[in-house]
């Protein structure tokens, strides 16, 4: 169901089924600013004093789910999403695109399609369009942020034994304010552990190779975004295909495509996602539970609504 609605003061669009709900304003953006089970809380999180604001001349953090570029620099990707998106619907009648207008300082125009797949799965695409008159490199960057309250979870590759291989199948990226020590951070067996509820300050991690899932745990209901890593593409942050950034009071989960070159005048990169929302599954804080109880319900959301 699609259908307008007010958010915290905005204009916006609900996009809803019988289980799950999504709340997209059409005063700023693109952006999604609440994605909730319906019987549950916001499982994004957002600055109270942002809520309702737009036509800001910064950049304004807000909350919720956001398109940006990669590398990360202060004067290209901090481009405000403040203003009002054109909003069209899909032929499918199952969802929206959102578009901004083209970002005066970089030339790039941003573009986010949301589509109900199932009753609890949504596929969220990105487009990043190049508008200037010279070809421009970047990666396509999307961020949800989360709660506070929560525990991520970051797969990694499956294992093979020593006589199988020889060689390194990933390498987990610390950023200069990275302490690997704090209690945040869990490293189990076959997964990044994240405690959010540990974090005091900000840290961040990136992934260069993993299985494209991560899952973020609240008792509201779990989160999860896969998309499709491409092995042995150039992406940015020393290869990072996905990143997490954490702080005091929310964390982000962060995926990126490879890097592309895009033409003058109309060249574009695109990243999907799909989201799941998934109700009563515990919390994946040991190994027992992560491998018995939550991945096997997270691997089977995966065959069934991956396309």
């Amino acid at each position: 169901m699609l259908k307008e609605t007010n958010y915290r003061g905005w204009k916006a669009l609900e996009i809803s089924t019988d289980q799950a709900e999504l709340i997209i304003p059409t005063g700023i953006g693109p952006r999604v600013i609440s994605c909730r089970l319906k019987d549950g809380e916001n499982l994004f999180t957002g600055i109270e004093e942002h809520m309702g604001g737009s036509g800001e001349k910064e950049f304004t953090v807000r909350g919720g789910h956001r398109l940006w570029h990669a590398p990360e620099h202060p004067e290209r990707t901090y481009g405000p999403d403040n203003a009002p998106v054109e909003v069209t619907l899909l032929d499918s009648g199952r969802g929206v695109v959102l578009t901004q207008d083209v970002e005066p300082t970089t030339g790039i125009q941003k573009q986010m399609a949301v589509e109900v797949i199932n009753s609890t799965s949504f596929k969220v695409s990105h487009r990043l369009t190049n508008l200037n008159l010279w070809a421009v490199e970047l990666a396509p960057w999307a961020l949800s942020m989360m709660r506070n309250d929560g525990y991520a979870v970051v797969p990694y590759p499956p294992k093979k034994s020593h006589s199988e291989s020889l060689l390194p199948n990933m390498a987990i990226v610390p950023w200069t304010y990275t302490d690997l020590s704090l209690p945040i951070w869990k490293l189990r067996s076959d997964y990044l552990g994240i405690d959010v509820s540990k974090a005091d300050r900000s840290q961040k991690i990136g992934i260069t190779f993993f299985p494209g899932w991560s899952a973020y745990w609240t008792p509201q209901g779990t989160f999860v975004k896969y998309y499709q890593v491409v092995p042995g593409a150039k992406y940015p942050d020393l290869g990072s295909c996905f990143e997490a950034y954490t702080c005091d009071w929310m964390i982000e989960l962060e995926s990126l495509a490879p890097l592309a070159k895009l033409a003058p005048q109309g060249g574009f990169a695109e990243h999907v996602e799909y989201w799941g929302l998934i109700k009563g599954l515990p919390k994946p804080d040991s190994d027992a539970v992560f491998h018995d109880k939550f991945r096997p319900v997270i691997e089977n959301w995966l065959s069934c609504t991956r396309i």
